[in-house]
Formats: C-alpha cells, structure tokens, sequence
C-alpha cells in the first residue's frame, strides 16, 4: 500500500539559494579587485643594458663628405660660347694647360675699337707736340723782333732829344719819337709775358695728352687680356676635378668652368651636425673619421656659425693621411669628442629621451622575468650613452628599446 511522505520544507531551499548567491558576489568582488595580468614581451626584440658607473666619452655624430682644403675655381672673364673642351676631369694639368676656348665676336669688336682710339689718341699727342712747339717759336720770334724795334726806337728817341737841345728838329718830331718808343717797349713786354705763358702750358697741355693716351693703353690692354681671357689655361699645377659645362653652352662673366685640385692634394672633412647636438663643439676638438674604408683620427678646424636646415657644418681637418680610396666628395660619418666625464651613472641610449628630461623606463626584475616601470632622471647625452642622474643604481638592467605600445601598464612579463 501506498507510504504517505511529507512534503520537502521550502526554507532549505532559500538558504541554498542564498549561499550560492553569496558565493557568486564575493568572487565577483574578488575578481574586480584583481589586477590585469600582465602583458608579454619576447625577450629578443628588446634591447637592454645594464647601468655602470665609471667614465663616460660625451661625443656627437654626423654625415658629411671629403673635399680638398685648397680648391681652385676657374671662372669666365667673359662672356662667351664654348667652342671646345681639350681636357676632361681627371687629367693632370700645370699651369699654362689648356683647358678649353670660348668664343665671343662682341669682345674682338671692343678691342679692336680701343686699340683704333688708342692710335686716334696717339696720333692727337703728336700733333698737339708739333703744334704747341711751332706756336712757341712763332711768339719767340715776334718777341726778339719787338724787342729790337723797340731798342731801335729808344735810340732814336735819345737822338731826338740831343737834335731838340741844339734846336735842329721842332719838340712834336721828338715827342713823337719818345711815343714810338714807349709802344715798342710795351707791345715787347706784353708779347714777353705771352710767350712766358705759352711756355709754361706746353707741358701741362702735353701730359693730359698723355694721361688720355695712357688710358686708352689701360682699356686696350684690358681688352686684350679680355681676347685672351677666352682661351681658358689652368693657372695651377694638379688634377682638373669639374668641368660643368658643354660645347655649345653659353658661360656668363663669373660662370664656373672648371674646378682644379692642387697637388699635393690635401682633403677635410665636412660634418653636418644636428643643431641641438653641436652647441658643445668646439674648435680643436677631436674626431674621428669613417671613411668606410678605415679611420682617419683628425680635430675640429672651423663651426660655421650659421643653421642650414637644421644643421651645422663642421670642417674637421685630418691629422694624418687619409685611409687608401679617399677622394673629394666621398661620403663619410664623423665622430666628435665633446669630452670625458669621470666616475658617473651612465648606461646606452634610450629609444627616447633628451638630455636633462626625465623619462620612464622598465627596470628587469625578478631574475629578468619580468620588467617593471621607474621614472629616470637622465643627464648628459652621447652619441650611444647617457649619463644618468637619478632612479638607478650601478648594475641595474634597463630596456632602452621603444616600449611605447605598454604605457598603460607598469609591468610586463618577459619570455
């Protein structure tokens, strides 16, 4: 027969409900309390150093290319179209080489002009010589004349005055004779001074001459030198480098024609410097020259003083000769030395981070299995080390690769 049962009590129930509901809130809670876990980096791509104490080479760093320290340009005198090119860049030259022949009918035309006025001139000084000589001598002759008509006059007025006296002439024929003679003595006193004037403007006459004819000497000469001009020479002893122009091209006064090495042939090098980097650089100082092809210890000669797109050129002149294949215009990196810092924090350079700024970077913990983030004081900065004022210590390992894509976390696990 049927066993009647109770039915089961509701209350156990709720508490079962109750306990589950409680034990879903607390790890709820507990979750949300829990921190992110945190993000993996493979440990290849990472670059890290270790922080030292000890010395420090603050240098900076810059392209820049070989050119010779004496450089020679040969530049048109001249107008002129370019009628022949007799040598090529590469060849050796002396100084009365022939480089090449310009062309220009204007400059044939304007010297023979100057040399046509110069003969003009010439001509005109002899002329003017003959002239003012035979004017002399014609006033030299009136004056000798007058001067013995009017000897003769006084003669005649003292004889006069002797027939007066013994009344064997009347007083007007007298007077008359005293008159003629006054004017004879005037008129050679006056032509006198006259040729004495004439004299003395002869030579000043005949030098102006001169001086026109020494000038158009000058301007005929130059012309000339203008004609030779055409016909361009070396002018120095070493190795043509340039010659940016063609047969047929016209070149204007002052148009570079060719560039000439002077032998023995000395070269430099010119660093282009960033702008923040070079407010250190100083001259003397030394550097190091990479030609790709071994180094070449030299000093810094010459700071231009002016920024050219964000750079500023260097010239380092080299102590020594340069390795084998160095040449003008070979591309090259160079080092300068700023100077050495003695017994400092210093480690390599971050991805990020300029000199005296303060940035965040991952310090290895855990036997570097993971990483965690310090805020760094940075000081001095070099070509590949920075020197480090705060933060670390000596013997710490910090990651100086970019670690931008984890600012939203303080730590990383490293695999």
């Amino acid at each position: 027969m049927d066993i009647q049962r109770d039915p089961p009590k509701k209350t156990k129930r709720w508490i079962t409900i109750a306990a589950v509901v409680g034990v879903v809130v607390v790890a709820t809670v507990a979750l949300g309390r829990m921190k992110p876990a945190a993000p993996t980096v493979d440990r290849g791509i990472l670059y890290v150093d270790s922080v030292i104490r000890g010395q420090m080479v603050r240098e900076v760093r810059g392209p820049g290319t070989l050119v010779p320290e004496n450089l020679r340009f040969i530049s048109a005198v001249t107008a002129g179209r370019i009628e022949r090119i007799h040598l090529l860049p590469g060849a050796e030259v002396e100084v009365s080489t022939v480089l090449m022949e310009l062309s220009n009918p204007d400059v044939q035309i304007q010297a023979l002009n100057a040399e046509r006025q110069l003969s003009d001139a010439e001509a005109a000084l002899v002329t003017l010589r003959t002239n003012l000589e035979n004017g002399r001598l014609s006033q030299a002759s009136l004056v000798t004349d007058l001067k013995q008509q009017a000897a003769d006059a006084k003669r005649r007025a003292a004889a006069g005055a002797e027939l007066l006296k013994k009344g064997l002439i009347i007083p007007l024929d007298q007077q008359e004779a005293q008159d003629k003679a006054d004017a004879y003595r005037e008129r050679f006193r006056i032509e006198s001074e006259r040729l004495a004037l004439l004299s003395s403007t002869i030579d000043s006459q005949i030098a102006a001459q001169v001086q026109q004819v020494d000038r158009l000497k000058s301007i005929a000469r130059f012309q000339q030198q203008q004609v030779r001009s055409m016909v361009v020479r070396a002018g120095a002893t070493g190795v043509l480098q340039e010659v940016p122009l063609q047969v047929g091209q016209w070149a204007n006064p002052g148009a570079v024609l060719a560039r000439i090495v002077p032998v023995p042939q000395r070269l430099k090098a010119v660093l282009r410097i960033p702008e923040v980097q070079a407010k250190d650089i100083q001259v003397g100082q030394s550097a190091t020259i990479d030609t790709r092809n071994g180094l070449a210890k030299g000093h810094v000669a010459r700071i231009d003083p002016a920024v050219i797109n964000g750079t500023v050129t260097v010239d380092v002149g080299l102590d020594g000769e340069p390795p084998s294949g160095a040449r003008p215009d070979l591309s090259i990196d160079g080092v300068i030395e700023i100077e050495r810092l003695s017994d400092v924090l210093h480690t390599g350079r971050p991805a990020y981070g300029q000199a005296n700024s303060t940035v965040g970077l991952f310090k290895l913990v855990d036997n570097g299995t993971h990483a965690v983030r310090i805020s760094v004081q940075l000081g001095r900065t070099s070509v590949n080390q920075v020197e480090i004022v705060s933060g670390v210590v000596a013997g710490d390992v910090l990651i100086l690769s970019d670690m931008g894509r984890f600012d939203a976390v303080d730590r990383v696990r490293i695999k």
